[in-house]
């Protein structure tokens, strides 16, 4: 049974705190979601200071967003006045392609291109906000008086801090959130609300003395274990990154032309990913089949077009032709290119 819509939010005893927190639970999972845990909405001091010293360090390139509202990013109370609980989740979009068959046209002259796995499918964000918003309309009816805020990968949330808080998983050496469960190819999503409920214990560190995300990286983005300089990292660079790459750094992009999947590859815990079972996620034949020198040809209308719903979509068609040109040029002779 539900909790009574009329009890208030914050008065409930350790029964209904528990009842509701796995009705919650139990709520996220039907809706998707591979994984869901809670944590306490407080100020996140220590990670405050790390993230200071990131920016200061000018690990963030040009992201000059990631330098605004810092009091929002480390308070979930300048969000949301009276926030008790961060609820996060994360979604599963591991797939896998037989390569030999979306790229079963090309010629042997064709230059093959790469991007990154979360992208093969529709945008995540899309996908995983319609169910974070479900999630939320269900709360709300249950409990009218309750506030709360739904994240996906925008705004000022520190969402790997609080994936790791809540117990989803680990933030591993290359940063990415790792699951014992799903490895790390999982989208995460968060809602704030006012409702305190109960909370579960952080995850625990399960990188050991492992170094292979490290040792893969072609741009050393990695500088040291838990510590990526992102102004180096190939997916900043495809992606984020405005205007002519670095040339020292474009020699490196090892034929990717959005995002880069190098360090999820070479992880250990990857081996117990899982197929998803998210129909939105499944691999395009238009994304997967497409050529450097296909991909050159298309005008914007067409690229538009192939990449309808794709993250792709994210790094501008200017962008994704400086990407494809810096892949294609990579991989020809200098005569080649001449």
């Amino acid at each position: 049974m539900f909790a009574s819509v009329g009890t208030p939010e914050n008065t409930m005893t350790a029964t209904s705190r528990k009842r509701i927190t796995e009705q919650i639970k139990a709520k996220a999972l039907s809706l998707g979601f591979a994984k869901v845990g809670i944590a306490r909405a407080e100020r996140l001091t220590e990670d405050s200071e790390h993230l200071m010293e990131w920016l200061y360090r000018g690990y963030h390139g040009t992201m000059e967003w990631m330098s605004r509202n810092i009091d929002k990013r480390v308070d979930p109370q300048e969000i949301l006045p009276n926030a008790q609980s961060i609820i996060s989740v994360a979604m599963n979009y591991f797939t896998q392609v037989d390569e030999n068959c979306s790229v079963s046209h090309r010629s042997d002259t064709s230059t093959p291109i790469r991007i990154s796995r979360y992208a093969w499918g529709d945008d995540y964000h899309d996908i995983v906000s319609e169910r974070l918003e479900q999630l939320q309309h269900w709360l709300s009816d249950l409990f009218p008086d309750s506030k709360s805020r739904i994240y996906v990968d925008t705004g000022p949330v520190m969402e790997k801090v609080w994936a790791a808080r809540s117990g989803i998983g680990w933030q591993g050496k290359h940063t990415n959130i790792i699951s014992r469960e799903f490895g790390s190819w999982i989208f995460l999503g968060e809602i704030l609300t006012t409702l305190e409920l109960e909370y579960d214990a952080p995850a625990l560190d399960h990188c050991g003395t492992c170094t292979r995300c490290i040792e893969a990286c072609p741009t050393n983005a990695i500088v040291a274990p838990y510590v990526l300089n992102a102004s180096q990292c190939i997916s900043y660079l495809t992606i984020e990154h405005r205007g002519e790459l670095p040339d020292h750094l474009s020699r490196k992009l090892q034929s990717w032309v959005f995002g880069c999947d190098i360090c999820q590859e070479v992880c250990p815990w990857n081996r117990f990913a899982k197929i998803t079972q998210e129909p939105a996620f499944q691999p395009r034949e238009a994304i997967l089949g497409l050529t450097a020198e296909e991909a050159l040809s298309l005008s914007e209308e067409e690229f538009r077009h192939r990449f309808q719903r794709s993250s792709v979509r994210r790094t501008k068609y200017a962008g994704f032709l400086r990407n494809v040109r810096a892949a294609l040029n990579k991989s020809r002779t200098s005569e080649d290119v001449a």
